[in-house]
C-alpha cells in the first residue's frame, strides 16, 4: 500500500524557491504543476530544510514563512526551527 505524503503550494514566486529546495533535499519527490498550484509528493517522507531554502533565497528564512503559501498538506507534521517534515507515523 502506498503511503504518499504531500504538500501543495500556491503557484507564485515564493513557491518556486520552495520547490527548488524541496527537490534538492528530496530527489525522489514528484512535482506536479497544476493551474495556480504546485503539488509535491513523496513516498512516506518529505523534508523541507531551512538551510537549503536560505541558500536558494540568499537570505535568512523562517520555516513558518512558507505557511502563507500552503494550500494543503497530507501527512503528519514534525516542525522545528530547522526543518518541516511530513511523514506517516
Amino acid at each position: 500500500m502506498s503511503q504518499l505524503v504531500f504538500i501543495a503550494f500556491q503557484d507564485n514566486d515564493n513557491a518556486r524557491y520552495l520547490v527548488e529546495a524541496i527537490q534538492e533535499d528530496n530527489p525522489e519527490a514528484e512535482v506536479q504543476h497544476q493551474p495556480a498550484m504546485i503539488r509535491i509528493q513523496a513516498e512516506k517522507r518529505l523534508v523541507i530544510n531551512r538551510e537549503t531554502m536560505e541558500e536558494k533565497l540568499g537570505r535568512e528564512w523562517d520555516v513558518q514563512e512558507m505557511l502563507v503559501d500552503v494550500i494543503s498538506i497530507g501527512g503528519n507534521v514534525d516542525e522545528d526551527d530547522d526543518h518541516f517534515i511530513l511523514q506517516w507515523n
